[in-house]
């Protein structure tokens, strides 16, 4: 390299030609390398405070440097400045700001400044190297590569992709998985990064989407989009479950992903080291969708609970460890998949718990309201399961028990009414204990359990209700470092959903003036008003999304 900064104008142009064919990057980067080798290296002999500049005509190979001077009303720094008088000498038009070029004279380099000339186009060509290898493979994340396993170091496989190297850590990697050096391997794209000591690459092949671009690449349907992968869910080297669904009536999504004979799917398992995978029929229906994800256990029944996003899932006694699964496999796979947090029992369990919600309601009956064993397994039976209900039902709904006439449906809401009466008295009073004003008692929509409750959680006030967001009152969930956490609400207890919440709360705004009646009215059709504070918006938005709200639980026969 130390010939370059001494070789005539032909070489110069022809090492230029020769490290950007090698390097694989363009002419003009060598070129500019060059020029500031020649720089470095001239200012080394003339002095290092001196702006010296080299051209290399790119046509001819011609060399041409010279020292810059800016013209300046008063010099602070001789090295590369020079007073408006003198400049004029040189050039008359020039101005304040302008530069003087003073040409120099061809010179020859020594072995230090050749050394240095040397250590600079090193290190641009190298900077220009991880910029393009940058450039070529941040738009590739998502993407499968092949490449050779370089070297293994702390359990970390680096990759050699050809035009640079990539890693693939030890957990990205598939358990009891072993390489060496030579060995070709195939991997998923999952980042690519620009650092200080060059762009990093990092490869997966233990990712979900590592799977979904394998079966892209086997099963011409999803290439062709007639069969999307909805979902993924990997234990890696074990087990997997893949939800696909087709968009053209005439495929069928499994049977394409498995193939003839399995072809297409064991070409997967077998890139995969023999990890075993279901595929999954997705479906809109949660319901359904779960069941299926539950293969090959058969289901009896599924009970939803939107809100929590929790399912109940009935299986046959004889079906359980099968939906289970391995130390839990089958059931944290179809969970993953679905996005649902899935609960299991056997019939016979569920049954045991039904009775015992049967006897608890029962008793409660039987105690509050004088009535007998009878009568009280009636209610129940026919759905009542808490005092209000029976008290502030239709009265029709009462008559229409077997064995209840007017007289006794009367008597059985009395004595309800009665008792929830001296409730709501006990209630309040704890409540008035407790620091709560008249202004929130007499504001509408509040029941003597939920001021208390508002009481013990320090809102005391009218004022203090309506600085309260929604999700205060209702709960809901958050996601916090990928995590669903539950966020409790003052007001959940009582099944208040986010939309009652959030009605709650701008009546009592309008009520203290906070905000005009005609605004909430605009705001209900599409218009928003802005009232609620950004970080209460979020955590609204990531209630709704997450917990709906609709709090009535769907029961399905499958």
């Amino acid at each position: 390299m130390a010939s370059v900064v001494a070789a005539n104008k032909l070489e110069l142009l022809q090492i230029a030609d020769a490290v950007a064919r090698e390097k694989l990057i363009d002419r003009e980067i060598v070129i500019e390398a060059m020029e500031e080798a020649i720089q470095k290296a001239a200012r080394a002999k003339y002095g290092a405070g001196y702006d010296i500049r080299a051209n290399i005509d790119p046509k001819t190979g011609d060399l041409a440097m010279s020292r810059a001077m800016e013209v300046v009303e008063e010099i602070e720094n001789p090295d590369v400045e020079i007073m408006l008088e003198d400049a004029r000498t040189k050039n008359p038009e020039a101005l304040v700001g302008d530069y003087i070029s003073d040409p120099l004279p061809p010179m020859e380099f020594g072995r230090v400044a050749a050394q240095t000339a040397k250590q600079v186009i090193v290190q641009k060509v190298r900077e220009a190297e991880r910029a393009q290898q940058y450039e070529e493979f941040k738009d590739r994340v998502g993407e499968i590569i092949n490449g050779t396993v370089k070297r293994v170091e702390y359990g970390n496989v680096v990759v050699d992709l050809g035009r640079g190297e990539a890693v693939v850590r030890r957990d990205q990697q598939i358990p009891r998985e072993m390489f060496r050096q030579g060995d070709r391997i195939r991997a998923y794209i999952l980042d690519v990064r620009s650092e200080v000591r060059g762009p990093q690459i990092f490869l997966s092949r233990s990712a979900p989407p590592f799977m979904a671009a394998l079966f892209t690449q086997e099963v011409p349907e999803i290439y062709d989009g007639l069969i999307e992968i909805k979902a993924v869910a990997r234990d890696p080297g074990s087990r997997a479950k893949i939800g696909v669904i087709s968009h053209d009536p005439s495929v069928d999504p499994v049977g394409a992903c498995v193939g003839m004979r399995g072809s297409r799917v064991q070409a997967v398992v077998g890139e995969l080291q023999g990890e075993k995978i279901d595929i999954i029929p997705w479906s809109e229906d949660a319901a359904t969708f779960i069941v299926n994800a539950l293969q090959p256990a058969e289901v009896a029944k599924v009970v939803l609970d939107e809100e929590a996003a929790r399912i109940e899932v009935v299986v046959p006694d004889l079906q359980l460890s099968l939906a289970i699964g391995r130390r839990g496999q089958n059931v944290r796979l179809a969970s993953q998949l679905t996005g649902w947090d899935i609960d299991i029992m056997t019939e016979a369990e569920e049954s045991e718990r039904r009775q015992k919600e049967f006897e608890a309601q029962t008793t409660l009956f039987i105690s509050a309201l004088d009535v007998d064993e009878m009568i009280a397994n009636l209610l129940v039976s026919e759905g009542f399961s808490s005092l209000e209900e029976v008290a502030y039902v239709e009265v029709d709904e009462l008559t229409a028990i077997d064995g209840f006439d007017d007289d006794t449906a009367a008597e059985l809401q009395a004595r309800a009414v009665d008792i929830l009466e001296a409730k709501n008295a006990a209630h309040l009073e704890k409540a008035k204990e407790l620091g709560l004003q008249d202004d929130l008692i007499d504001f509408g929509g509040l029941s003597a359990p939920m001021l208390q409750a508002l009481a013990e959680d320090q809102v005391f006030t009218l004022a203090d209700f309506a600085q309260l967001a929604d999700w205060e009152l209702a709960g809901g969930f958050i996601h916090i470092d990928g995590e669903r956490i539950k966020d409790d609400g003052i007001l959940e207890m009582f099944d208040v959903s986010l939309e009652e919440a959030r009605d709650l709360v701008m009546a009592a705004r309008v009520e203290l003036g906070i905000v005009d009646a005609a605004d909430v009215y605009e705001d209900e059709n599409g218009h928003d008003d802005g009232s609620d504070d950004q970080d209460d918006v979020e955590h609204a938005e990531g209630s709704e999304d997450d917990a709906g709200t609709d709090d009535v639980s769907e029961e399905q026969k499958v």
